[in-house]
């Protein structure tokens, strides 16, 4: 069954808004991948199977992006959604779907345009949902929005694999960590061997804190918990990332 396109109420923030022009292009697009570094999603589905997500699961992959995760969980548990707001990221998903499936009904993933608060989920609660580096596209009152509607996904017991740019530190703090964090970036102005086509520059970073939502460590688990979620486990390697596995009560 795939899932209907649901229209939220007009005072709604408009996801389109919220993701980002450059997730809009379909040129950007077509180079995602190589710009984000091909993360490898076994830690993520290892953290699923850790908490008991199983072969016949239904697994949500919410700001699926170009499909590096929902691809590679299709191949592992029984039905997969790959949702993601923006139609050129969509096309790119579908386009996918059709060369791995082959024609042939292979298992890939069902794609579905929506967001964190427009799609609706339909069928038996799902297993769980994966979702990484794309809630910080939403201000801290509709995360907390986000996640109440991802709990309402999930079946009791269900899992929740979470990771996103989350500020590991107190506000008072915030201008020595993030001045610390833009110094390790890579900056083409200074090193004229970067490539800001293919890796992320000192500008992204600076673009990233003024236009999109990290949010602090204790207010985002505040969110979990009115949301309903158990955290089972918190991975910070890095005052600014931060990965989460989740079980709602």
């Amino acid at each position: 069954m795939t899932p209907t396109p649901w229209t939220p109420p007009a005072w709604y923030p408009d996801e389109l808004d919220a993701a980002g022009p450059e997730h809009l292009d379909p040129a950007f697009v077509a180079g995602f991948d190589r710009k984000q570094g091909y993360p490898d999603p076994a830690e993520d589905l290892a953290a699923l199977r850790t908490a008991g997500v199983g072969p016949d699961a239904t697994v949500i992959d919410l700001g699926a992006g170009t499909g590096r995760f929902a691809f590679a969980a299709a191949r592992e548990f029984g039905r997969v959604v790959a949702v993601d707001v923006s139609p050129a990221m969509v096309a790119h998903l579908r386009e996918r779907a059709d060369e791995e499936s082959g024609g042939t009904g292979g298992r890939v993933p069902i794609v579905v345009r929506g967001g964190f608060l427009s799609y609706r989920h339909e069928g038996p609660p799902a297993d769980a949902v994966h979702t990484r580096h794309a809630l910080h596209q939403l201000p801290d009152a509709w995360k907390a929005v986000a996640l109440t509607r991802i709990s309402g996904m999930l079946r009791p017991g269900g899992i929740l694999r979470l990771r996103d740019l989350i500020l590991d530190f107190r506000p008072a703090e915030a201008e020595e960590r993030l001045n610390a964090w833009l110094a390790e970036a890579p900056d083409p102005e200074t090193d004229p061997d970067v490539d800001p086509t293919t890796r992320y520059v000192r500008a992204d970073y600076v673009e990233h804190l003024r236009t999109e939502h990290s949010t602090f460590r204790y207010l985002l688990e505040a969110m979990l918990d009115d949301a309903g979620f158990e955290i089972l486990d918190a991975d910070f390697p890095h005052p600014v990332f931060g990965a989460y596995t989740c079980r709602r009560r």
